[in-house]
């Protein structure tokens, strides 16, 4: 044993002093923190000039006196159909109405604070003549007309709110300018605007617009463009086929869903399985990972000492056995503090590079979400920002109440369980050869359990209680990967337990295996080995 740990301590310090060690454990860090910080950093280089920009709207979906007309009409329309529905012998009231919509948009064309107010007051005067010209009686006349007249308010301040449809930004500002081609392109030659936005006549049809600019328009800028006169052209057709826009708005449902997991003392606790599924998936991609870089590291190492005949020299004093498991030890001590001090880094790494970017004004980090949220695609999220708050804090609850001590736990028994048992294959491939070449015949075994595991992780992460899922997560070859991502998902302990068993006893039995390979093998030069000839080696009695 104490042979063994000079051969472990060998391994470890010749590794670690390494160049090519140093300069991945400093690299990494640093990739994976920019990784993580790159959009936040790319979103600060964006250029900070306001960005003037006119719109040439010949279509009139921009038009606010046009659509408020538009919404007056229906609102009569719907008046005059309630109407009829409870007022029995109702005489033709269509002149009267036509009458009523004509006074109503005389009052639209003047934009003034009032107008909600005027427009109420004008439903309500035509409405009396109405009822008084025809002698209808007060109910359900006056309540219809009520009810209708106070409508319009609401229809007002509603469109008032939303004009000016392509919206302004931090850094672009929309003019809506009566300008032909030829004007308009001689005030972007001029520096007066950035660029211009015509809106044909026959939009709803062609849905087609241009722009101009002497630059080319942001993918940002171009998508908030787009996304603003795309939502406008909606909401017309939705006026043109007598469809309230806010009841649509009011019908659009989002469930969520709580999952609660009733633990086997009979607990409540409340489980986001998106969470288990990132954890899951990351520690199970972190293994299969580790098992190839540090395992194929395993093999190197004896290929390099075999053909350079220094293992003559070292086997003379030690044992193959204990050989064999200094060198896995040590390259997976050197594996392990290589992800200690990547964990560290990064960490420290990402927070001071969040620190750095990441405005400390609060209001300058709600100008840039909003900047986000406007900028085109992300528009459905706006109404629904503050709920997205309150599903924030659920998510921080869901992780603080993952059993940590438990995933670390398992992930670093599967991690050094895993990578010990195929640094042992690795070990005894790379004393059957005398070079990287050879060795592709002999890593079939070996790398396909790892790549179905990968596989069926992926469907574990969908489905982790079926067959396929529990055979593969108790299989040894297969169990370090898999039954890493059920575990955030709750697995009885007897599984768990049987499947850290057998990862055991396989590991020593595999080491078993490949020390009889590597026995023969390490001193073997010259000669192409098959499987057959590995088969006559574990079988020689030592």
């Amino acid at each position: 044993m104490n042979k063994t740990k000079y051969i472990i301590k060998r391994e470890y310090i010749s590794r670690v002093k390494k160049k090519s060690f140093l300069l991945m454990t400093l690299i990494g860090p640093i990739l994976f923190a920019g990784l993580l910080a790159a959009p936040v950093w790319f979103a600060t280089m964006e250029d900070s000039d306001t960005k003037h920009i006119a719109v040439i709207d010949s279509s009139g979906i921009f038009d606010y006196t046009k659509v408020l007309k538009e919404s007056i009409t229906l609102n009569s329309r719907r008046f005059q159909s309630e109407l009829d529905k409870y007022q029995k012998n109702l005489p033709p009231i269509g002149s009267e109405m036509k009458n009523l919509n004509d006074k109503l948009h005389l009052i639209a064309n003047n934009r003034d604070t009032l107008m909600g107010e005027n427009l109420k007051l004008g439903f309500i005067n035509e409405a009396r003549k109405i009822k008084k010209s025809h002698n209808l009686p007060q109910q359900p006349f006056d309540s219809l007309a009520t009810k209708y007249a106070n409508m319009l308010p609401l229809i007002n301040q509603r469109l008032n709110d939303v004009k000016g449809k392509i919206g302004n930004t931090s850094t672009a500002k929309f003019h809506y300018k009566d300008y032909n081609y030829k004007t308009v392109k001689q005030a972007i030659r001029n520096g007066d605007y950035y660029a211009a936005v015509f809106i044909p006549s026959n939009v709803l049809s062609s849905l087609k617009i241009q722009t101009y600019a002497q630059k080319s328009l942001s993918m940002g800028l171009r998508s908030h463009i787009e996304s603003s006169i795309e939502r406008e052209i909606e909401n017309q057709k939705l006026r043109n086929a007598g469809i309230d826009q806010e009841i649509l708005q009011n019908m659009k449902t989002s469930i969520n869903v709580a999952s609660i997991k009733i633990t086997e003392d009979g607990e409540e606790k409340e489980a986001r399985p998106e969470i288990a599924m990132i954890i899951g998936y990351v520690a199970g991609f972190l293994i299969y990972i580790s098992i190839f870089m540090f395992g194929s590291q395993v093999m190197r190492g004896v290929i390099e000492e075999k053909t350079s005949r220094i293992v003559e020299v070292i086997l003379s004093s030690v044992k193959p056995m204990q050989l064999l498991m200094g060198k896995v030890l040590g390259v997976g001590l050197v594996g392990l503090t290589q992800y200690l001090i990547w964990i560290i880094m990064t960490g420290l790494l990402t927070f001071g590079a969040f620190t750095i970017l990441v405005p400390s004004d609060a209001s300058q980090l709600q100008q840039q979400a909003n900047d986000f949220v406007g900028s085109g695609g992300m528009q459905s999220m706006a109404p629904v920002v503050e709920g997205n708050m309150g599903q924030m804090q659920e998510i921080m609850a869901s992780i603080t109440s993952v059993n940590w001590p438990l995933i670390l736990g398992t992930f670093l028994f599967f991690f050094i369980g895993g990578y010990m048992l195929y640094a042992a294959l690795f070990a005894a491939v790379g004393s059957a050869v005398d070079n990287e070449t050879d060795t592709q015949q002999f890593m079939a075994p070996i790398t396909i359990p790892l790549i179905l595991a990968l596989f069926v992780m992926i469907n574990t992460i969908n489905n982790p209680e079926s067959a396929l899922t529990f055979w593969f997560s108790i299989i040894p070859l297969t169990s370090p990967i898999v039954m890493l991502v059920r575990i955030p998902f709750g697995v009885p302990i007897w599984e768990l337990a049987l499947s850290m068993g057998l990862l055991f006893a396989t590991f020593i039995g595999m080491i078993w295996v490949a020390s009889r390979i590597y026995k023969t093998g390490i001193l073997m030069f010259g000669s192409k080995v098959s499987y057959k000839e590995l088969w006559k080696w574990i079988k020689i009695k030592h």
